[in-house]
């Protein structure tokens, strides 16, 4: 490294010198990656994503930085780790995101179930919703798996790439929510009046989160679970986080597969919050 903090290879050149060996340097990271691209299987880069750490990231620059003369290698390393963390987390959120999970309405292979669903009579003893619940709270009834959910809620890619097939789909996740919300009318962790039971009644009433537009039905969900956010939790670090993604979601004009995924760590943060895993359905 020289005086300046730049590499021994870019010392005392021009800056229209150093540019243009920058722009090759990052042209031939760009074709290399087209060829990982084609090369490495999808299965790898999800558990590149699920398992890597800077480590191990520069030890794989280090590997490939090989193919590139020696005097472009110190460039090389640093654009390839930055490409390949942003590539392969995009990569990742697409194929965590690319299943039905997000959208799918009918629940445990019960005909007529889902929040919309004119069969769902929530609240009633009769319905495809009391069947649901019914068969939610076994599902539940073990700490073990309702922290395994929380855990999956609050880090979704994560999950998704070590666990492709489990995902549980996100009208369940509703379900589970107003089950909870319904408990925590009794001992007060819904947030007590001004809480979530208004969410819940919104939910019941099957039109702002069912939306033919699912982007707009996860972005009202974002919205109405944040705003009650404070009414159960006071740890800065969680609201911070709840405020920053219900802020950044709208303002960033974020892809579907990102709205999803930070409704589900919205819900994750709820259900943390109301002590779900300790206290169940």
């Amino acid at each position: 490294m020289g005086a300046d903090g730049g590499s021994s290879f870019f010392r005392g050149k021009p800056a229209n010198d150093r540019r243009g060996e920058e722009e090759r340097s990052t042209r031939s990271v760009d074709a290399m990656m087209m060829i990982l691209s084609f090369f490495v299987s999808l299965r790898l880069i999800e558990n590149l994503l699920a398992t890597i750490h800077e480590s191990h990231a520069f030890h794989l620059g280090s590997r490939i930085s090989n193919l590139v003369p020696k005097n472009h290698r110190s460039t090389t390393k640093v654009i390839l780790k930055q490409q390949l963390r942003s590539r392969s987390t995009s990569l990742l959120m697409d194929i965590a995101h690319s299943c039905p999970n997000e959208t799918t309405k009918q629940m445990y292979n019960i005909p007529d179930s889902g929040w919309k669903s004119k069969k769902w009579n929530w609240g009633s003893a009769q319905g495809t919703g009391h069947d649901c619940a019914a068969i939610c709270r076994r599902r539940y009834d073990d700490m073990s798996d309702r922290k395994q959910l929380v855990d999956a809620l609050l880090s979704p890619v994560e999950f998704k790439a070590c666990h492709p097939n489990s995902e549980v789909s996100f009208e369940e996740v509703k379900l589970i929510l107003g089950l909870a919300w319904q408990r925590g009318r009794w001992d007060g962790s819904d947030g007590g009046p001004g809480g979530y039971s208004s969410v819940l009644e919104t939910m019941a009433n099957a039109r702002r989160y069912e939306n033919d537009d699912e982007v707009i039905s996860a972005l009202n969900f974002i919205d109405d679970v944040s705003e009650k956010f404070t009414c159960i939790s006071k740890n800065n670090e969680k609201l911070n986080r709840m405020k920053s993604i219900a802020n950044d979601v709208r303002k960033k004009h974020a892809r579907k597969e990102e709205v999803f995924m930070d409704r589900r760590i919205c819900a994750g943060l709820v259900l943390e919050a109301m002590n779900f895993v300790e206290n169940g359905l």
